[in-house]
């Protein structure tokens, strides 16, 4: 009797575990849809906040990373409209040489990026900075234990 109770509360308690993590993506997509929404002015204001925030940069630093992520949100939000012009005409995967070629164009635009933030940015805060997108990173991939 005692094992069928046990049995039966982790159960539950399993149940409940799984429907909290449904909300957590469905807030994540609706994070998403609003900041599809958001100007280039907007984004970058709220990721050069962030990391003010996070790395404690200076003022004349906060104006470099906003002037560089504003630059980044533009060409960004270029590139989607783009695509979708090009998705409205035609539903076709890209071919191998398109897609090694977007691949490569997304690489030097990250290596450019790290460049330009080691320029702004102290040896300490960078290291800080590495570390917050290794982090952000690694949660695109498999989902990791927390440890208590």
């Amino acid at each position: 009797m005692k094992k069928l109770l046990v049995v039966a509360l982790a159960l539950f308690t399993l149940n409940g575990m799984a429907q909290e993590r449904n909300e957590k993506r469905e807030n994540r997509s609706e994070r998403h849809e609003k900041f599809k929404d958001m100007t280039p002015t907007e984004i970058a204001d709220l990721k050069s906040k962030r990391l003010t925030l996070d790395l404690d940069l200076t003022d004349a630093q906060q104006k470099k990373v906003h002037k560089l992520l504003l630059e980044q949100a533009k060409t960004h939000k270029q590139k989607r409209e783009a695509y979708k012009a090009k998705q409205g005409e035609e539903k076709t995967k890209p071919s191998k040489e398109d897609f090694i070629k977007m691949q490569n164009q997304r690489l030097d635009e990250q290596i450019a990026m790290k460049r330009e933030m080691k320029s702004i940015l102290t040896d300490k805060q960078y290291a800080k900075f590495e570390k917050m997108k290794s982090r952000h990173h690694g949660k695109k991939g498999k989902h990791k234990k927390r440890s208590k």
